[in-house]
């Protein structure tokens, strides 16, 4: 079969019927062409886009479901970790000092300095620091005594009942006496900032 370009001369809309086959079969092809991509864009794009979005959405669901799942699974232990914790909160809640009991802390420190050997230069409370969810109430205290009299100090200190930390340490030579050192430092206990169980 050749080709001749003279058979798409003078063709007309009006009789396609006429028209030779191979101007047919173009037309044809065409209009496929158009037919499909019309209808992917019309049609499919959308879809995709939408089966794009969704499957996206998918993925999340399922993380989300496994990490509900994991924690329907786990309930009974999550549960007794959460009672474990409140406890735990509670039984250092308690280690707090209270409003009547932070006066008597001050009675304690100077009684586990005087047994330990020290001398009180000075023991005087400092203005209260608000944090988000306790009272800091910071103690100046400065001693005068020995080495190990400090260390016994320290650790009485740290066997009290209630909680008290020490910050800001300086040991300097004391003044006349040879084996005499000061100690400078600051001890903190906390009052939570909520009521206080007791």
């Amino acid at each position: 079969m050749k080709f001749d370009a003279a058979q798409f001369d003078n063709l007309e809309l009006d009789n396609i019927g006429q028209w030779p086959s191979a101007a047919k079969l173009l037309l044809a092809a065409f209009l496929a062409v158009m037919v499909t991509f019309l209808g992917y864009v019309l049609l499919i794009s959308d879809k995709m886009t939408q089966l794009e979005r969704i499957s996206s959405e998918e993925k999340t669901l399922k993380d989300a479901y496994r990490t509900k799942y994991h924690v329907a699974a786990n309930l009974t232990l999550f549960r007794a970790q959460m009672v474990e914790a409140e406890a735990t909160f509670a039984n250092q809640l308690r280690s707090l000092p209270n409003s009547h009991e932070i006066p008597g802390l001050l009675d304690d420190i100077t009684f586990v300095g005087t047994t330990s050997g020290l001398d009180f230069v000075k023991l005087e409370w400092q203005p209260e620091i608000s944090k988000e969810i306790y009272i800091e109430l910071p103690i100046d205290i400065e001693v005068i005594g020995s080495y190990h009299s400090f260390g016994q100090f320290v650790s009485k200190i740290a066997g009290l009942p209630r909680i008290v930390t020490l910050h800001d340490f300086k040991i300097s030579t004391g003044q006349g006496d040879s084996d005499s050192l000061n100690l400078t430092l600051q001890a903190k206990t906390y009052r939570y900032q909520g009521d206080v169980i007791q």
